[in-house]
């Protein structure tokens, strides 16, 4: 079976035309993300048909669990479409879990180089994030959650799929998230479980992220994290209506007003084909 390996900012995928396709893509996720036995990746997507826009994705991860939404995945899931000819338009709509995400592309070279992504308003009551417990208000902010000896003041974000971000004084390179963040992910509040993402800021418009994914754990980037992050900054008035937000991996830029859609805007790299036989 043919596939592409693509990343946006070092969040890195295995990318399949699975148009005619059926296979137990869980359990393949399961193989194929595997550094050491198998391909190596934080997610297999999915190219598959839609009747309501220009293409369907899936998205799964390392554990074999799917998500809803993958924002550097969707990314680089535009550009494999575009490059590889499957559309001639160089602004697409794609289905997921999580809604149809319009999108839209700049190209050099007739290479897609960078992909904004509407990726709608984000959700903000506790039955949408969700969260367990009795909330009277929305947003949440600054929630305090004792892990590990520690105290976290979380903010609760819904991008598509659960968030907890957290603002820190420490720098986020010196934060033990390999230890916390499973803690965080499976801690009963979250009866979906939940993305995790440490913060530091860094000015009015500049922000640095480390993130826990779900699923996958530690990653160099999170798509969906950064837009999250973006919202929750917002809520506690850290910046304005534009973040540039500095992972691990790369930097991404996010947009929102504090109300409306929320647009992220990225790189996303191919990396190398090949064939699984």
């Amino acid at each position: 079976m043919k596939f592409v390996k693509m990343h946006g900012t070092g969040n890195d995928f295995i990318v399949i035309d699975a148009r005619g396709l059926r296979r137990d893509w869980a359990k393949l996720a399961l193989k194929w993300c595997d550094r050491h036995f198998g391909i190596g990746s934080d997610g297999l997507l999915l190219v598959l048909p839609s009747r309501r826009a220009d293409f369907r994705m899936r998205m799964f991860n390392p554990d074999g669990s799917e998500a809803e939404i993958c924002g550097n995945g969707i990314r680089c899931f535009a550009k494999y479409a575009i490059d590889h000819g499957l559309t001639g338009k160089n602004n697409i709509n794609v289905e997921t879990l999580a809604g149809i995400k319009h999108i839209k592309t700049i190209s050099r070279n007739g290479q897609v180089q960078q992909v904004r992504v509407n990726m709608g308003a984000p959700r903000l009551q506790p039955g949408e994030i969700p969260v367990r417990g009795e909330f009277t208000t929305f947003p949440i902010v600054d929630y305090p959650l004792s892990v590990a000896g520690r105290t976290l003041f979380l903010t609760f974000v819904n991008m598509g799929n659960p968030h907890a971000v957290t603002f820190i004084d420490e720098p986020v390179e010196q934060f033990p998230l390999a230890e916390i963040g499973p803690q965080v992910e499976r801690h009963p509040l979250f009866p979906k479980r939940t993305n995790f993402e440490i913060v530091n800021v860094k000015g009015k418009g500049q922000l640095q992220a480390r993130v826990w994914e779900r699923g996958a754990g530690l990653t160099l980037s999170c798509g969906s994290g950064a837009c999250a992050v973006a919202v929750a900054a917002r809520l506690k008035e850290y910046t304005k209506d534009k973040v540039d937000i500095t992972l691990p991996g790369g930097t991404l830029g996010l947009e929102w007003s504090g109300e409306g859609d929320v647009f992220l805007t990225g790189p996303a790299v191919e990396v190398f084909e090949g064939e699984w036989k």
